[in-house]
């Protein structure tokens, strides 16, 4: 019988204590070799009633069902791969498309339902799972639903859970999964030896240029890979080489290769030693692919390519060399695929982690929902000046770390009701449109009040508007100055310029002689300018502004319209609304 580790009896604990409050799908968001398999068998030890256990690979059913039966529990598998469909168990662990099919008699007495992989479950529609859920759901409607998973973010969708224990709302659209009961992250099993330590190898040799696919903000296809691929055949050889150069010069016992599409695998198999290689497709009999993973972990061969195949359910301990030449949707299933080569091993002191993909994501850094705004951003920690409240957003930062700018718009920090576990949101904006009709604060690309519904115009809108006048001008600023100036009456005020590539400007002007002219400049200018919006500064003259000019940033577009002989700054346009 085993022993939980500490974070294992947490994550049981905080199970627990959520469904004695709640009965909203839950779910547990473990790393790789973690134990999501003991996790689930103490639960299904504990559970009161009987307990379901799905997974979608018999690889998975049978590890969880093993794991189980070491507390010397008795149990059942439904799974037709597995030729086995018992019923009458405490304990059932199903494939999902075997249990989809079973007779209604067989959905009875459930108390608890686990989804190992929970990112595989759709959030509506006709699919496998759901018609699990909904009859198991029409004989206990109590029923408690606990998914697990390592990678919940998925591209195209997002989160797949609302929110997370350590209060934040990752995401204010509904999902099927309301609450992650506990996470625990990667960098915690690496720095604590309950895996292997990631070296990720500097690449001598030029890597694939997939950022045509990353524009897209969505799941891209096997064609927009396959024609990326195409164009730049030639890379392949040299990117094989340096992986067989890399193995060979440091000795490596297991490398694993993870391929864009089952052409790209052909390719990269025929530059790979023929008597130590082998790939695994999806269309592999599973009886072939099984004999190959087996050789594999048996070290008759060194080098195995796959295609998607061997991301979840795979346990190989001897693999030292993670090769990733497929672009990944997220920063999670990037660190999915590493966790292949993480498993602790006697033979072993590290794992090389060479990326030829060229997409920058990170082994230890947060997920990040937001659109990252530009190739050179990198993932920053801002505290929310409302609520304290430590957000993850994308951001630029000086040689010794510190925050110069960010681009988070709302805190995403919450608190949980310790008596109803209701979630109660913070609200703070960091930057926002105000509503022309109520004064109230809007996200920057709102197209409609969120409270009284009055149409919001978009600055794509507004660009297209000034474009069509003869008497608007839209100048792309490059750079901006700051002067403190005197009026004919010796009043002093500041003028701000905004100057393009060619030279040309369009400027405003501010004064500071009373308190009024003060929160005029602070809502028309320093709310959009300031680079940290949560940060305070106390302005008061001209003066001030030049002192910390620093703090402020550059619009993407500056819109002035004429007025008599002049030109009148009416708008501004800043990157994260277009």
């Amino acid at each position: 019988m085993y022993k939980l580790r500490d974070y294992q009896q947490e994550a049981v604990n905080n199970t627990i204590k959520y469904f004695q409050k709640k009965r909203d799908p839950a779910m547990i968001v473990l790393p790789t070799g973690a134990g999501k398999s003991l996790v689930i068998a103490e639960l299904a030890r504990i559970a009161k009633g009987r307990v379901l256990v799905l997974a979608h690979v018999k690889e998975l059913v049978e590890q969880n069902y093993e794991k189980y039966k070491s507390y010397e529990l008795s149990a059942g598998i439904f799974s037709a791969s597995l030729g086995k469909k018992d019923w009458n168990h405490k304990a059932i662990f199903g494939s999902v498309q075997s249990v989809a099919r079973a007779s209604d008699n067989f959905f009875h007495d459930f108390s608890l339902l686990v989804i190992d992989e929970c990112h595989r479950v759709a959030e509506e529609g006709s699919t496998q799972y759901q018609e699990v859920i909904k009859k198991l759901l029409e004989n206990n409607p109590s029923l408690c639903i606990l998914g697990l998973t390592a990678t919940p973010y998925r591209l195209g969708l997002g989160w797949i859970y609302e929110y997370s224990q350590r209060g934040e709302i990752k995401t204010d659209k509904k999902r099927f999964f309301k609450q992650c009961v506990y996470e625990l992250p990667l960098s915690y099993m690496i720095k604590n030896k309950f895996l292997t330590t990631p070296v990720k190898v500097d690449i001598p040799v030029t890597c694939y240029d997939f950022s045509e696919l990353t524009d897209k903000d969505r799941m891209y296809t096997t064609a927009e890979v396959e024609e990326i691929l195409k164009s730049q055949k030639r890379l392949t050889p040299l990117i094989i080489k340096n992986i067989i150069d890399i193995t060979e010069r440091f000795n490596r016992n297991g490398v694993m290769i993870f391929s864009s599409s089952v052409k790209h695998a052909e390719e990269i198999i025929s530059y790979l030693p023929k008597k130590d290689s082998r790939v695994v497709l999806g269309d592999t009999d599973m009886k072939e692919r099984e004999q190959i993973v087996e050789d594999f972990k048996s070290k008759k061969f060194k080098y195995l390519v796959n295609v998607s195949v061997l991301t979840t359910g795979f346990d190989a301990p001897h693999v030292d060399v993670i090769a990733i030449l497929r672009p990944t949707e997220s920063n999670s299933l990037y660190q999915q695929i590493i966790g292949r080569g993480l498993r602790l091993s006697n033979e072993k002191k590290d794992c090389f982690i060479l990326d030829y993909t060229g997409m920058g994501h990170d082994i230890y850094a947060p997920e990040i929902s937001d659109k990252r705004p530009a190739k050179d951003t990198v993932p920053v920690k801002i505290q929310c000046p409302m609520c304290d409240f430590e957000n993850n957003f994308w951001g630029y930062t000086d040689d010794e770390g510190y925050v110069i700018e960010h681009f988070g718009r709302k805190c995403k920090g919450a608190r949980q009701d310790p008596k109803t576990f209701s979630i109660i949101p913070c609200g703070f904006r960091f930057r926002f449109k105000l509503c022309h009709n109520c004064g109230s604060e809007n996200d920057i690309t709102a197209k409609n009040c969120e409270k009284c519904n009055a149409i919001l115009i978009d600055a794509d809108t507004k660009l297209k508007q000034a474009k069509l006048s003869r008497n608007s001008h839209i100048l792309t600023p490059d750079r901006i100055t700051f002067e403190e100036r005197k009026d004919k009456n010796a009043n002093s005020y500041l003028e701000i310029r905004y100057y393009d590539y060619d030279a040309q400007y369009v400027s405003e002007a501010h004064f500071f002689n009373n308190p009024s002219a003060i929160k005029k400049f602070n809502i028309n200018f320093l709310r959009s300018h300031l680079r940290r919006p949560e940060i305070a500064i106390d302005i008061k003259t001209p003066e001030d502004v030049v002192k910390f000019q620093k703090l402020f940033r550059l619009p993407a577009f500056v819109i002035a319209r004429k007025q008599d002989k002049f030109w009148k700054i009416t708008e501004k346009v800043f990157s994260e609304e277009l």
